[in-house]
Formats: structure tokens, C-alpha cells, sequence
């Protein structure tokens, strides 16, 4: 098992009197998670996909709840979504049931954020759990080995069971794609039409790193521009893509509202287009470079609990910046290159409107990156 950065967070929530929610895509290791943190306290597992608990989970009176808890002081109801009117349950034994530390779960943060968010207010803590991450693949592997695989984290990502079944990689994505992928999506949005979505994931894969425009997506997909948002806004809380915004605070010309789209994870990127050759095979080294840097540093400001703010940054006339962060009114803009050219600089528009401090990545120096060392 890969120790999880998030763990040190979560244990020291426990015995809170306040529910501890987990979400994040399936199959990357929650349960897991969970289980590890109660592995020496006596729990009870509830789990969501089982009819029998959902039926026993939901809307039970207190008494009902009382006769489940039984004597367990630990409570971890796994997909959690599943069960009707889970918010309201939760809620009892969170108020009513004082020495009972509630843990859940659950693999999309629409169906569960909209199921607890009102009647837990202020009886929660939520975290998110995302695949390995870097620094814990290298923690757990070592350096060298690490720096080994590089490339092959590049096209096959960091899923947990692709990382524990070497050589069988692109076996276990398709089942991931196929099994997994979409089947919170399409339950939650109703979708009729799944080759639609599937279209638009192809499409928003080839375009990784590229400004996305929903206009020419619409006509790629054959579909309208407002089902083009609601897919991808679905997408986003189904934990498959997340979008990154313009940064623009003075210049004229600069791009004020265009949107890119990365994939949380690499190998399921290069699932969705078919595609496993070799970097060095490959034109679009650069997108999954990007696509991977960009991804490790959102587990890294989700787990750090960093105030960043993520960014791109355009101008009308094409000059750019691959990444902008923004902390504490301090701005800093990052080039990725996988293989440099020597004096690389970020364009001066930017550096000296934003007196922003610059920093071009590369394979000799993305561990500064990929990593964020907290202040003791």
C-alpha cells in the first residue's frame, strides 16, 4: 500500500465530533485509506453499494440508528451516495450520537457534496483523494526507481492498481475507462447518449494544454454549445478533467475567458485516445509533460493545503505562460519543457507587468515543482 500524504490531516480530525468525508475518483484507494486509519480501532463498515444497507441507511429514525451502531464508536459508511437521504442521516448520528466518529466516502463529488453539504454544515471535514501522487510514488518506490519510470508514469498514469500490476497496464485502464470512467456520470446526469460523452472526452484529450473553445467542441460533438458546459462542468465533479482559468489583471490584450482542460490522470488520458507509444514516439510529449505537471500540483494544493490559485496566461498576440500560481497577492509564471532549449525566458510582458518571479520546468528539475514543502 502507498502511504498517502492526506493521512496525517485526516488523523488528526478523528474524535472531532464532526463527520470525516472522503471523496475522489474509484479506484484510487479511499476505502483503502479509511480502512488503514481504523485497522486498530474495532469499526463498523457500512457499505453503499450493498442493497441491504442502503435499504437499513435510508431515512432511519434515531432508534433505527441506534439498533445499526450498536456498540461501535467508529463508523465508516463506504459510497456513501448511494444511499437515499444519506445528508440527514449522517446529520442524526453526528448530533445525536456524540461519541461516534463518522467516516464516509464517496466517488463523485456531486452525488455526495449535494446529498450532505446542507445538513451537514458545519459537522464536517472534507478532503479529497486523488491517484498516487508523485512524491508518494517516490517515497514508497525510491528515488532511482522513480526516475526510472518516469516516462512510463507519462502513459500510464498513477492509478493504484496499474502501479501494483506492472505489465499489465493498459489492461487495467481499459477496465478502469470502461467499468469506471463514466459510471457515476452517466447515473448522475442521465445521459441517453454516452457515445456524446464519449466524443467530447476524445476531443478535450486531444486538446490537452490547448485553450478549449466550446463553440468548436459543440460542432465536433454535434451537439449544442449549452450541453457542451454541462458535460464538462459534469466531467469536472466526476473527477475525470479539471479546468484551469485565464489569468489576467492589467493588460489590454490579454486573454480574459478562454479555459483549459487537463485529465487528473495521464493513463487515462492515453486510454481515451489509444494511444500507449513511447515519448519518444510521440508528438504530443509536450501535452502529457504539462498534462502531468499540472495535475501533480493540484494534488499537491489539495493536500498541502496550499492558498494558491492556478492560472494560464494569453494575449491576443500569442505570447503565453503555461502556468501561472498566484499566493498571497505573490504571482509566479512556470514554462514546461520536456526537452529545453537553453535560455528559456517567460515573455517580459507578463514578468514585468506582474513583477512575477519565472521558472521554466524540465525533467532535471520538476521534483521542486511536483513537491510542496510546507513551512514548519
Amino acid at each position: 500500500m502507498y502511504a498517502r500524504i492526506i493521512s496525517e490531516s485526516i488523523t488528526k480530525r478523528i474524535n472531532s465530533r464532526k463527520a470525516i468525508i472522503l471523496t475522489g475518483p474509484r479506484q484510487v484507494g479511499k476505502t483503502t485509506l479509511i480502512e488503514s486509519l481504523l485497522k486498530s480501532k474495532e469499526h463498523l463498515l457500512l457499505n453503499g453499494d450493498d442493497p441491504t444497507t442502503r435499504s437499513l441507511l435510508s431515512n432511519p429514525n434515531t432508534e433505527q440508528i441506534r439498533a445499526i451502531l450498536g456498540k461501535y464508536k467508529y463508523v465508516f459508511i463506504d459510497e456513501a451516495q448511494r444511499i437515499e437521504g444519506i445528508g440527514l442521516t449522517m446529520k442524526i448520528i453526528t448530533d445525536q450520537f456524540k461519541d461516534v466518529q463518522l467516516f464516509a466516502s464517496g466517488s463523485s463529488s456531486f452525488d455526495l457534496s449535494s446529498k450532505i453539504n446542507e445538513p451537514l454544515t458545519g459537522r464536517k471535514w472534507e478532503y479529497q483523494l486523488f491517484p498516487v501522487s508523485w512524491e508518494e510514488y517516490e517515497s514508497h518506490h525510491g528515488y532511482l526507481y522513480a526516475e526510472q519510470n518516469l516516462e512510463n508514469r507519462l502513459l500510464y498514469g498513477f492509478y493504484p492498481d496499474v502501479l501494483n500490476n506492472v505489465g499489465d497496464e493498459v489492461g487495467i485502464l481499459k477496465n478502469l475507462v470502461s467499468s469506471y470512467l463514466y459510471k457515476d456520470i452517466l447515473a448522475f446526469a442521465e445521459i441517453r447518449k454516452p457515445e456524446v460523452l464519449d466524443k467530447l472526452v476524445q476531443a478535450l484529450a486531444l486538446q490537452v494544454g490547448s485553450e478549449v473553445n466550446y463553440s468548436e467542441l459543440a460542432q465536433t460533438v454535434n451537439v449544442d454549445k449549452n450541453t457542451i458546459g454541462k458535460y464538462i462542468d459534469i466531467l469536472q465533479k466526476g473527477y475525470v478533467i479539471f479546468k484551469l482559468s485565464s489569468f489576467s489583471r492589467n493588460l489590454r490584450n490579454e486573454i480574459k475567458t478562454n479555459k483549459k482542460i487537463y485529465f487528473y490522470d495521464n493513463g487515462i488520458r492515453n486510454m481515451v485516445i489509444g494511444n500507449f507509444n513511447p515519448i519518444e514516439m510521440r508528438s504530443d510529449k509536450g501535452a502529457l509533460w504539462e498534462n502531468f505537471l499540472i495535475s501533480e500540483r493540484v494534488k499537491q494544493i489539495e493536500y498541502k493545503q496550499s492558498l494558491a490559485h492556478s492560472y494560464f496566461w494569453r494575449t491576443k498576440h500569442q505570447q503565453e505562460v503555461d502556468y501561472v500560481e498566484e499566493t498571497g497577492g505573490k504571482i509566479a509564471g512556470f514554462e514546461f519543457k520536456w526537452n529545453p532549449k537553453k535560455n528559456l525566458k517567460l515573455p517580459a510582458s507578463f514578468t514585468e507587468t506582474y513583477n512575477a518571479d519565472e521558472r521554466v520546468i524540465t525533467r532535471d528539475n520538476f521534483r521542486e515543482f511536483v513537491v510542496i514543502h510546507q513551512k514548519k
